[in-house]
């Protein structure tokens, strides 16, 4: 049987290496859509969560795990032999950024040179780990065909950008359009047809490269247009304007305006990080992203504002920053997820303590948070806690909070995030972004 056969049948066996955010959501689609996945992952305390119908995800829930890991559907490990009888390898590793801001991609390296131990001919080999354009034709084709076997001939390889939202209830991975781009078009035509049978609609690009770009652009678009509203947002603070009242008057506009807002920065693995790729690729091209550059260099700033504000709020309470009790409310990156990637609030924190503040957190998702070699444990949210605080700083909005509650007992707030409109505040004054 060959492949088209196999993934019309659902009998082709799927691996998925890398478990995280993006691996584990796309394991279990493939599982429930009908295919027998493996995953494959380092980590072995994860593996061993995952054979126990446990997840570890807040988008991926138990109930969705353990069914599939009861009917054999899904399984984990840590042993590569895995590969070798997989007929479709989905590769979801991180691609961080080093402290120069250039792309690590050794993670992607390194499994694609333990994927060419176990290839054989009629594989489908899936990128999803966002990259510069040129990964997929570049790095990884060169090291598979090593193995003697040549891409769109004897095996198939196709990126396709990961659109997971983390939080997002309404577009999950199954309603989110997926863009594919293949090595040759008899790559992608593999690649199409595995993908029409996980999610809702597959959008086919030309090569790998559009594809690779196709996430760049996504969150390069938003990345600069947050920047924009970032600088509007200290702009506003200098000119002694309300820059929410700002934002909302524009969005009257039925035509030519798209509503952003600011914040105490960019966090999760996609905004703050994907630009950097697309820059670095045309940094070595001798090409300068103009945009790309300043809209980075806004955003990594925005905890230092934050800051700013808090110390400005003290000062008026003549209160200084050294000594003074800071609840911090919501650390993960984004309301209502257990996610701290690159998450800004981490970076106001560690400002806070540099300048000596007595910082407390509580985060209704994110029980304890390891700083460097300090760990903090979330407080539960009292009336006592906040009139206990000298200032309460609002870094995300989760659902759980009582907004009534927090202004009534709380001396001072500075909130980033506009999540105390129109509660009044029971102390001092609410300072916003």
């Amino acid at each position: 049987m060959n492949l088209k056969e196999k993934i019309e049948t659902y009998s082709a066996e799927v691996c998925v290496i890398g478990l995280g955010y993006v691996g584990l959501p796309l394991a279990v689609e493939y599982a429930r859509a009908g295919y027998t996945v493996h995953g494959l992952d380092v980590d072995a305390d994860k593996v061993e969560t995952l054979n126990r119908g446990r997840s570890y995800i807040i988008d991926v829930p138990d109930d969705h795990v353990s069914p599939l890991v009861e009917a054999k559907r899904f399984s984990a490990t840590t042993d590569p032999t895995i590969l070798e009888g997989a007929d479709i390898l989905t590769i979801c590793v991180p691609t961080p950024l080093n402290k120069t801001k250039d792309p690590d991609v050794s993670f992607i390296l390194s499994v694609c040179h333990e994927i060419k131990e176990h290839l054989h001919a009629g594989r489908l080999v899936i990128l999803e780990s966002t990259t510069y354009p040129g990964t997929t034709g570049e790095l990884i084709q060169p090291i598979l065909e090593e193995s003697g076997l040549k891409a769109g001939e004897d095996f198939y390889l196709v990126f396709s950008p990961e659109r997971i939202d983390p939080g997002n209830k309404e577009y999950t991975l199954k309603n989110t359009p997926k863009v594919i781009g293949g090595i040759t078009p008899t790559c992608l035509y593999h690649g199409q047809l595995f993908y029409e049978r996980i999610v809702d609609r597959v959008v086919p690009v030309s090569s790998t490269r559009a594809a690779e770009m196709v996430k760049l652009l996504e969150n390069t678009f938003r990345s600069v247009n947050i920047g924009l509203v970032n600088e509007v947002a200290m702009m506003c603070d200098v000119l002694d304007i309300d820059v929410w009242e700002v934002i909302d008057a524009c969005s009257s506009k039925p035509f030519g305006y798209m509503k952003f807002y600011p914040g105490p920065g960019l966090g999760g693995h996609c905004i703050p990080i994907d630009p950097h790729y697309l820059s670095w690729k045309l940094k070595s091209l001798n090409y300068y992203a103009r945009f790309i550059e300043l809209a980075g260099d806004i955003n990594a700033n925005m905890p230092r504002f934050v800051v700013d504000k808090i110390v400005r709020g003290l000062n008026r309470c003549r209160k200084s920053v050294k000594g003074s009790k800071i609840l911090v409310l919501g650390i993960a990156y984004k309301r209502d997820i257990d996610d701290l990637r690159e998450s800004p609030a981490l970076d106001v924190i560690k400002l806070l303590l540099e300048k000596e503040g007595v910082v407390l957190y509580n985060d209704p998702f994110v029980p304890r948070v390891r700083l460097d070699d300090e760990i903090l444990e979330s407080r539960e949210l009292t009336a006592a806690l906040l009139e206990s605080v000298d200032c309460v700083v609002i870094t995300t909005d989760h659902s759980a909070y009582d907004y009534e509650m927090i202004g009534e007992h709380s001396p001072l707030i500075v909130d980033t995030r506009n999540a105390m409109a129109g509660v009044e505040a029971g102390g001092e004054k609410i300072i916003k972004l």
